[in-house]
């Protein structure tokens, strides 16, 4: 099985500067290793890096934590500043490493909802395109509709959505984000990850809380279409490793198990086919 969006991170390194909001438990360290230990008790054996902060240094960090683990790691998400004039000669750079699978902006991040859309964007993400990398979608409910809007643009754009666009499920908020995330499934052939959830839940993060967010990404995008992650570490804020991929494989009807918990990946970050996820 291949989880499909982990972090790790270093502090000493100086650029989480993010972290300064979160729970507490979150400022330390948090390594491949204790990944590997969170991921022990379940069959998840193989993890897609995904950079935690949106600098040039986190995807040289996440490429090196990759080379060293090449047992693990599949896939690297890195970053890039897409809206820079020399955007095409960093993608491409990153292009030449063969784990590097996609490339991630922080639209949640980024205070004008329509940056995705700018016309300095649009070289950056030709030069995705162009490397036949991802375009990784860290997105909000906000931001659908402008996935939409690029979807249509570049139809040649490989498009992975994190997290489902990070529904409200706190506050009971479903069908708005509903309709707009059926549309971007809609538009093209734009790939989910059913990961981030429970961290979005505030106190509502029983299976029965969850199951109509699940049903919603399965229905609109389809099992060949949706990959889970764990978000870890920041999912163990809310509850254990094995705890919320337990509740997945529960919420996730049996028949689409491979799909979600390996298929999917692969063939969405052009990963090699083996059984166990092992990295080209």
């Amino acid at each position: 099985m291949i989880d499909a969006h982990v972090h790790v991170w270093q502090i000493a390194r100086g650029d989480y500067d993010w972290l300064a909001g979160e729970d507490v438990a979150l400022r330390r360290d948090f390594t491949l290793e204790d990944w590997a230990t969170a991921a022990a008790p379940t069959p998840v054996t193989a993890a897609v890096l995904v950079q935690a902060t949106p600098t040039a240094a986190e995807s040289t960090f996440v490429r090196s934590v990759a080379a060293a683990n090449p047992d693990r790691v599949v896939g690297v998400v890195g970053w890039a500043a897409l809206e820079d004039a020399d955007a095409p000669a960093s993608v491409a750079e990153l292009a030449e490493d063969p784990v590097v699978v996609g490339v991630r902006p922080w639209l949640q991040a980024i205070e004008d909802p329509s940056w995705i859309l700018r016309a300095d964007v649009a070289r950056g993400l030709a030069a995705v395109e162009e490397a036949g990398l991802v375009y990784e979608a860290l997105a909000l409910p906000v931001h659908l509709s402008r996935l939409v809007e690029l979807v249509e643009r570049r139809p040649g754009l490989r498009v992975v959505l994190d997290h489902a666009a990070k529904p409200d499920i706190a506050h009971g908020a479903l069908d708005a984000w509903a309709a707009d995330l059926g549309r971007l499934a809609a538009a093209g052939p734009v790939v989910c990850k059913l990961s981030g959830l429970l961290t979005e839940a505030g106190s509502r993060t029983s299976a029965a809380d969850l199951r109509p967010y699940v049903e919603t990404v399965l229905t609109a995008f389809g099992p060949d279409r949706v990959m889970w992650g764990s978000d870890w570490p920041v999912v163990s804020t809310v509850a254990s490793y094995a705890d919320w991929h337990t509740m997945a494989r529960a919420l996730v009807p049996a028949a689409d198990h491979d799909a979600v918990f390996a298929d999917t990946a692969r063939r969405a970050y052009g990963l090699e086919s083996s059984v166990d996820g092992a990295r080209p």
